[in-house]
């Protein structure tokens, strides 16, 4: 479906999706300055940044509210970003067709409030939409195991949801790993206390997708290369460990 009024169509901000390099950081919306979106987006895409992760709150599922499926629609002629957005809500599928309709490319949706997705992962592929799982860090990885098959992506929550500045939560990361293991091929992104330390640990278990708030927008002065630059050198630091790891479990494999 092409049905906004971005400058490209949704089939053109997919695909430029999955050109991104691996792994790519999504610099999540939640901590911009609000009054300046505009400017924001425009200073993102000078620092080099080709998405953004919207986080979707609804004050009932997580003890926060953000914005809605009108304020998304508002941002969507403003930017050809892909938006990568994270439902933290109580009944994801009731206001599906409004973040369709908004402009959204990846729909993000708990197994903590849709335990038997399959339903629903079908809807949001049905209407020309990437699915994807989220956990949290309480929830045990075998809730969305029997589902890896089914989604384009999982995001693995590395703090509880609803407030930016969390502290990263490394035993997440047993999640990456079993996920990537699970299926080699799936598109893993992780959320929540990323900087470029913990970047460099998520990356190294597995992730492709690094979402980012505060480590950002933490300048306040709208450039954000620094930033980004440096999130993208421990993503690169993460990528060699993990090939670094693999190379002997290869070898091993062969004897």
């Amino acid at each position: 479906m092409g049905d906004d009024s971005s400058p490209r169509t949704r089939d053109q901000r997919l695909a430029a999706w999955d050109s991104l390099p691996r792994p790519v950081v999504t610099p999540s919306m939640l901590n911009c300055d609000f009054a300046r979106v505009s400017a924001e987006l425009d200073a993102l895409a000078q620092a080099g940044v080709l998405a953004v992760h919207l986080d979707v709150m609804d004050g009932h599922f997580v003890p926060n509210l953000s914005y809605g499926a009108p304020v998304i629609a508002d941002w969507r002629p403003r930017t050809d970003f892909a938006f990568d957005t994270h439902l933290m809500i109580s009944d994801p599928a009731r206001y599906l067709d409004d973040f369709v309709k908004a402009g959204c490319d990846t729909i993000i949706f708990h197994i903590e409030v849709v335990p038997q997705p399959i339903e629903l992962i079908r809807r949001i592929r049905d209407l020309g939409c990437r699915a994807s799982l989220a956990i949290n860090p309480p929830t045990p990885f075998h809730a969305i195991e029997p589902f890896l098959g089914d989604v384009d992506a999982i995001l693995v929550m590395s703090v509880n949801p609803g407030f930016g500045g969390q502290k990263f939560e490394p035993l997440v990361l047993d999640k990456v790993r079993a996920a990537r293991l699970a299926r080699p091929d799936l598109w893993i992104s992780i959320d929540g206390g990323i900087n470029p330390t913990t970047a460099e640990m998520a990356v190294a278990a597995g992730a492709t997708q690094l979402v980012a708030g505060s480590a950002v927008f933490k300048t306040r002065d709208g450039h954000y290369a620094t930033a980004v630059g440096e999130l993208t050198e421990g993503a690169r630091r993460g990528t060699e460990r993990g090939e670094a790891t693999a190379r002997p479990a290869e070898a091993a494999s062969q004897v």
